[in-house]
């Protein structure tokens, strides 16, 4: 069992930077690879990008391409998204995640361990 941990978030307004964390304990072999997802209100969970831990090989989704970026520290077992040029669109609960394997397509129901989620809301 993976227990995930998140910090950061909250409220920002529009163009504005948030840097989001998230730590791995336990059972962090099964922490391949870690992911961001987001859920906003009346939405599905919907995939960010992530990451495995070898080869360090990033995945974005489109709608994160060129604004968040995410890494990797191993040594702590930990990852995190660093976003910018924050919209309205944004706003959402975040949850990281993680996995032993890559599966695709990156849908949030194949995923083993989930954090807490935490709120990012940006205002126009």
């Amino acid at each position: 069992q993976v227990q995930l941990e998140q910090s950061g978030g909250g409220l920002v307004q529009a163009g504005g930077s948030l840097r989001l964390s998230c730590v791995a304990s336990g059972r962090t072999r099964s922490t391949y690879v870690m992911a961001w997802f987001r859920q906003a209100p009346g939405k599905e969970r919907e995939f960010v990008g992530a990451m495995s831990r070898d080869d360090g090989r990033l995945y974005y989704s489109n709608s994160a391409e060129g604004r968040f970026s995410i890494a990797r520290d191993n040594a702590k077992n930990a990852i995190y998204l660093q976003m910018n040029s924050l919209g309205p669109e944004d706003t959402a609960v975040y949850y990281c995640a993680a996995n032993d394997r890559i599966i695709l397509p990156w849908g949030a129901s194949t995923w083993l361990s989930w954090g807490q989620g935490t709120q990012v809301t940006v205002s126009s």
